[in-house]
């Protein structure tokens, strides 16, 4: 049921949306379709990010394919962590571990374990826009631990003109998601393989 329902919302009803009335482009998105997991790395300056990237997957994809969000933010009520995680496919995470629960980056190499993917914004949280933020050593630890797994980078341009941070309803604006190549982690140190993600990512940009 999920996978149909999330077929329709995103390839039906979102792309079109986003490609035809807000003005969003997608640049290469054909070369990790064949692939059944990966993890998308992308800088992050709107919510609309989220749906652009969801829209670019197929309908093998979409199922088994996760945004990682807060659930300080998307999971403040049960209505809306439902809404989140059935409508986006979402993992909700806790920024800060508390508690005896398990640990944000246990919940996310489970899921890579089960051959899962997601979709990764290593800086955390919206930034300004086509501005890189620090990253979070999140996305260094799955692929230390996941070595053999591809992370794609996606460099998105625009969408925080659309609907910038604060913003309650989106403008059409020009805006293009640059895929990369899928490629896997060279180094194995944590804070290398953040360097190799953020060149990887930087080197999508126009200007």
């Amino acid at each position: 049921m999920q996978r149909i329902v999330l077929f329709v919302v995103y390839r039906l009803i979102m792309r079109p949306l986003l490609r035809f009335v807000l003005g969003i482009k997608w640049d290469g998105e054909s070369d990790f379709r064949r692939y059944k997991q990966f993890i998308l790395v992308a800088n992050h300056n709107s919510h609309i990010d989220t749906m652009a990237l969801m829209s670019s997957l197929t309908l093998k994809q979409l199922q088994n394919t996760h945004p990682v969000a807060a659930s300080t933010y998307f999971g403040k009520n049960k209505w809306l962590g439902w809404l989140s995680t059935f409508f986006v496919n979402t993992i909700l995470i806790e920024r800060s571990h508390e508690g005896n629960g398990p640990k944000a980056l246990d919940v996310l190499h489970n899921h890579l374990q089960k051959g899962h993917s997601l979709i990764y914004f290593p800086e955390g949280s919206r930034g300004k826009p086509e501005e890189l933020q620090s990253f979070h050593k999140g996305i260094g630890v799955l692929l230390q631990q996941n070595p053999e797994l591809n992370y794609i980078p996606v460099w998105i341009q625009g969408t925080g003109k659309i609907l910038p941070k604060g913003a309650h309803l989106p403008v059409p604006f020009e805006a293009t998601l640059t895929f990369g190549k899928p490629r896997q982690a060279h180094a194995s140190n944590v804070d290398a393989i953040l360097d190799e993600v953020k060149n990887a990512l930087l080197s999508l940009k126009t200007n």
